[in-house]
């Protein structure tokens, strides 16, 4: 043997040893996080399996093809390898456990399938997640013609059933928001599967390769590089190959990315979720559009382009089932941006891309304080309810609202640690406001309730009480929207008073006198202060914005049992507002006076329990003694009994408590 032979074999050997590629690789992960980290342990990967390809001795008619995240190159630390060897398959399956095995002898895990170009091809066109995977399907090793050979036909059928495959990718997406939830608004999120992660980027990819409608994939590719970046650091931490981000990991993720806390982590993340759930959506509103506007085309073109633009306002129109800026329109006008994103929303019609990316490189800023055009075109937008919340998004991603709101950027996809909470701070006040317009029927200032609930929680994120810092920079930010004295006022208030109503009435007994009173004199101090309106038009601002910031919060917040009490709270004090005096106590029913009266023996203890709608009601008679309230409040939490309230009646030696 040559020294040349024998230094090949050596090669050879290493490549083969199972503890050589280790630690090899694990060399590979020490380096700095980032883009080049991947590609170098992609080209380590790569090598390493045309080194254990080389000695099969096949150079025609078979390949060794990547798809999935080895085949966009994205392998994490856990990642498997997904490989799918081509070839006729008599010969082939004789060669694949000679590859397999050293494979699954360096511990990484291996998703493999051995098949025919006519089979690979006919797997994708019957099978939705082989198929995206093999849209990336990239040549390792062997004859790259069955590579080229299966790209071209497999992007073919692709673009020839688009509408089946998109079907298809959609109701997958439906079931991974079902399953997974949404990246930004989650503690914990999958940084892959849920909605907004690294699965929704290969998504897009799908959608942009059926040649169906323009999709932008720069758009997502810092975001989407940064959760690669989470990702490898979680495999590394965890020492496992989960992409959930678990809070028990996430400072020390924060520490090696560099990013301070775990707050700071998290916010992060929850914003390049945002970005590509935000991209994911244009996408897929792209393809509707496209599939929609297809068979009007030969129609629309028999139109005039006067005669397909509808106006909507000075500036704006519909056109092709979008809002678009008039060919007349001025970018120097402060509130065009304002005035077509609240006739989208009125209208529930999106900005068209070009549009929202031409209002977004307008020269011409929102002068502080806000003209009262703008501050109405605002109101206009938040009024629209539901059909707002895309159109805020739109104008979030394009840095408007930072731009426009002062202090706003401090908020954006700042965590919540309440388990009761399910959005972010900004997106639970804009999610308040969408609530608040289900309610502006009952308010006499529908334009203070729907701002109010923007602004009700604007303090959170910095240390100490959230409403006293909320209640400055309402102050301020009041102001700034171009609102007056007397109305600035009234917005301090709701922020000052937004807990109020559902403090009192939760922690206070309602049958109390003193409860309702001094919740009422804590209205009159304020109502009174401001002069803008009275204590009547307050309570019912306070009213709807205390449903809409729980209906914002979650269901865990407005619960049959939670609305009932705020409501019996609000029409207490509404009553004693009018000059009607709060009712004494109420005593025992004739119910239970009966069997206060009867007792029980030495010893004894009667129990009633009754239903009534979605609350169990568990009546208790016994002997008065101390600790009697405390032993059966214990044997209800034993029982995993959620309390909501206890009432106490006694007569000279018995006890009924009324549990609910």
């Amino acid at each position: 043997m040559t020294p040349s032979e024998s230094s090949g074999s050596e090669a050879v050997a290493s490549w083969n040893d199972p503890s050589h590629f280790r630690q090899q690789r694990d060399a590979l992960w020490r380096g700095a996080p980032g883009e080049q980290r991947r590609r170098n342990y992609a080209d380590f990967i790569d090598e390493w399996l045309r080194q254990l390809f080389e000695p099969l001795g096949v150079t025609n008619g078979v390949a060794l093809v990547a798809v999935g995240g080895h085949g966009r190159r994205e392998l994490a630390p856990g990642s498997d390898l997904d490989l799918v060897l081509i070839g006729p398959t008599a010969n082939t399956r004789s060669l694949a456990d000679r590859l397999w095995y050293p494979i699954w002898d360096s511990g990484l895990g291996l998703d493999h399938s051995v098949r025919t170009l006519d089979e690979v091809v006919r797997i994708a066109d019957t099978d939705i997640r082989a198929a995206t995977g093999l849209l990336d399907a990239r040549w390792i090793a062997g004859d790259t013609a069955i590579h080229e050979q299966v790209r071209s036909r497999v992007l073919a059928n692709w673009r020839a059933n688009s509408g089946e495959r998109l079907r298809a990718l959609r109701e997958l997406e439906h079931a991974r928001r079902d399953r997974f939830g949404e990246a930004s608004s989650l503690l914990e999120p999958d940084v892959k599967e849920s909605i907004g992660g690294l699965r929704d980027c290969t998504v897009i990819r799908a959608i942009a390769a059926t040649w169906t409608a323009d999709v932008d994939y720069s758009a997502v590719l810092r975001a989407k590089s940064f959760l690669l970046d989470v990702r490898d650091e979680l495999h590394l931490t965890s020492g496992r190959a989960s992409d959930r981000l678990v809070l028990q990991e996430q400072a020390a993720i924060a520490e090696r990315l560099g990013l301070g806390t775990a707050d700071d982590l998290l916010r992060a993340v929850c914003l390049a979720a945002r970005s590509i759930a935000h991209a994911t959506d244009t996408a897929w509103h792209s393809v509707e559009r496209a599939t929609v506007s297809a068979p009007r085309r030969l129609w629309s073109n028999r139109r005039s382009a006067k005669q397909s633009r509808r106006p909507l306002a000075e500036g704006v129109v519909a056109a092709d089932g979008e809002v678009q800026l008039a060919r007349s329109a001025d970018l120097d006008d402060p509130v065009i941006a304002l005035r077509a994103a609240a006739a989208a929303a009125q209208q529930g019609l999106r900005l068209a891309p070009a549009t929202l990316q031409r209002l977004s490189l307008a020269p011409t800023n929102l002068p502080l304080p806000w003209p009262r055009d703008a501050r109405e075109e605002f109101v206009s937008l938040l009024g629209a309810g539901p059909a707002a919340l895309p159109i805020w998004e739109d104008l979030d991603q394009s840095g408007l609202w930072s731009s426009w709101i002062p202090g706003w950027e401090r908020l954006r996809a700042l965590p919540q640690h309440s388990p009761v909470h399910r959005f972010t701070v900004d997106r639970h006040l804009v999610e308040a406001a969408v609530q608040a317009a289900a309610l502006t029927r009952r308010v006499h200032r529908p334009d203070l309730l729907l701002v109010g609930a923007l602004l009700h929680d604007v303090g959170k994120g910095l240390p100490g009480d959230h409403t006293e810092h909320g209640v400055a920079l309402v102050q301020q930010l009041a102001v700034d929207l171009g609102f007056g004295p007397a109305d600035v006022s009234v917005l301090v208030d709701l922020c000052r008073l937004h807990l109020l109503l559902p403090e009192t009435a939760t922690r206070r007994d309602l049958d109390d006198p003193a409860t309702v009173t001094s919740a009422v004199a804590r209205l009159r101090e304020f109502s009174v202060v401001s002069g803008a309106i009275d204590a009547h038009e307050l309570l019912d601002l306070l009213t709807a914005l205390t449903e809409a910031d729980a209906r914002a919060t979650g269901p865990a917040a407005w619960t049959e049992w939670r609305a009932g009490l705020i409501r019996d709270l609000s029409d207490r004090m509404a009553a004693q507002l009018r000059g009607e005096q709060p009712e004494a106590m109420a005593g025992p029913s004739q119910e239970e006076q009966e069997l206060l009266d009867r007792g029980v023996g030495p010893g004894g203890i009667e129990v009633v329990v009754q239903q009534r709608g979605p609350v169990w009601r568990v009546v208790v008679v016994a002997h008065d003694r101390t600790g009697l309230m405390a032993d059966v409040a214990g044997v209800l939490s034993l029982h995993r009994l959620a309390v909501r309230a206890a009432t106490l009646h006694s007569s000279v030696e018995h006890a009924l408590q009324v549990w609910t």
